[in-house]
C-alpha cells in the first residue's frame, strides 16, 4: 500500500505493545482487501468496483481534508489528481483486473514489491542510495515475481495477473516518491482523502461505460462496501496514526505482513489452494523471511 514519508518520532514507552498489535491488525485488513476484491471483481468489473472503493474511502477520510482545507489551494489540485491516478486509481484497477483472473493470494504477494520498487524509483530518479540490504530485497522480490509469473493454478497461467500486480506495485513506488517530494508538508490523511477524491472523478467515466448487465450478488455488494470503508478509509486512518507515532519506515513493515494474510484469508475463506508456486513466491518476496517460519499446511479440498 502507498506510504508517505514522515520523520520518525520517538515512540512512547506505553505504545510499545500497541504498535505490533496495530501492524498485525492493519496487515490483516489490507490482506483481506485482496479477498474482497477477488469476490466482488467478477460481478462489478474492475472499474465500477474501484469507483466504489475510491468513493467510500474518500468519504471516510473527508473530515481530515475538511479540517485542513486551507492548505489545499485550487492550484494544488492538478498535482493531486496526477498523484492520485498513479498512486490509487490505476493500481486499484490493475489489482481488480488481476483478482478476476487469479487467486487473491497472488495479488497480495505481488503487492509486496511496493517497498523495493519505492527504493528503486528513489535511486534511479531521485538520487537516493540503495544499500546492500535493499538491493538484496529487490533481487529476492523480483525472483518471487518470476516464480509466480511462471506458475499456473488450475491449469491457467498466472503471467498476466502477476504482471498487472507488479505494474501496480511499481506505480505505488512512483507515487510514494512523488508524495514525499511534492506533498510532504501536508497532513497525510488529508492528502489521502484528496487523492482518493480526484481518483474517484478520474475513474467515474470508465465505471459508467462498464456498468454490469446482470444483477450483482449481495456478497459482492458487501465485499465492495468493506473494501471501501474498512480496507481503504479506516485502514488509511490507522496507517497514518502509526506513521505519526513510530515513523514511516517502521509503519511500512506492514507491507511484509500483507501477503501472509492475503494468502491465509484466501485459503481459509475462499478455499484457494496454497500451492508450491504460491509458497515459493511468498518467501521470495519476503526479504526478512518473516513468513518462512509460518508456512500454512497444505489444505485438501473436500
Amino acid at each position: 500500500m502507498p506510504t508517505p514519508a514522515t520523520a520518525a518520532p520517538a515512540a512512547k514507552p506505553e505504545h510499545a505493545w500497541l504498535t505490533p498489535v496495530e501492524l498485525l491488525v492493519l496487515g490483516a485488513i489490507w490482506g483481506a482487501s485482496f479477498l474482497f476484491t477477488r469476490v466482488a471483481a467478477r460481478d462489478f468489473g474492475p472499474f465500477l468496483l474501484v469507483e466504489i472503493r475510491l468513493a467510500l474511502g474518500a468519504l471516510v477520510l473527508l473530515p481530515f481534508l475538511w479540517r485542513a482545507r486551507a492548505k489545499f489551494p485550487l492550484a494544488l489540485w492538478p498535482k493531486l489528481a496526477i498523484i492520485g491516478a498513479i498512486n490509487g486509481a490505476i493500481p486499484f484497477v490493475l489489482f481488480a483486473w488481476a483478482a478476476s483472473r487469479a487467486p487473491a493470494g497472488i495479488s497480495a504477494i505481488s503487492n509486496a514489491m511496493t517497498v523495493p520498487f519505492t527504493a528503486l524509483v528513489g535511486a534511479f530518479f531521485f538520487g537516493e542510495r540503495i544499500g546492500w540490504q535493499r538491493a538484496l530485497a529487490i533481487g529476492t522480490g523480483l525472483g518471487g515475481v518470476i516464480v509466480l509469473a511462471s506458475g499456473k493454478t488450475e491449469g491457467a497461467s498466472l503471467g498476466w495477473p502477476v504482471l498487472a500486480g507488479t505494474i501496480a506495485s511499481f506505480l505505488y513506488g512512483i507515487g510514494i516518491n512523488l508524495v514525499r517530494r511534492h506533498l510532504g508538508g501536508l497532513p497525510p490523511a488529508a492528502v489521502a482523502s484528496a487523492t482518493l477524491m480526484t481518483s474517484t472523478l478520474l475513474t467515474l467515466p470508465f465505471a459508467l461505460a462498464d456498468l454490469p448487465q446482470r444483477a450483482i450478488a449481495t456478497v459482492s455488494w458487501l465485499s465492495a462496501a468493506l473494501l471501501g470503508v474498512v480496507c481503504t478509509g479506516v485502514a488509511f486512518v490507522m496507517y497514518y496514526r502509526l506513521i505519526a507515532r513510530v515513523g514511516a519506515s517502521r509503519a511500512s513493515t506492514v507491507t511484509y505482513l500483507i501477503p501472509l494474510f492475503g494468502v491465509a484469508w484466501a485459503w481459509l475463506l475462499l478455499d484457494e489452494p496454497v500451492t508450491t508456486t504460491t509458497l515459493d513466491g511468498l518467501f521470495e518476496d519476503d526479504p526478512h523471511h518473516v513468513t518462512r517460519r509460518m508456512r500454512p499446511p497444505e489444505r485438501t479440498r473436500a
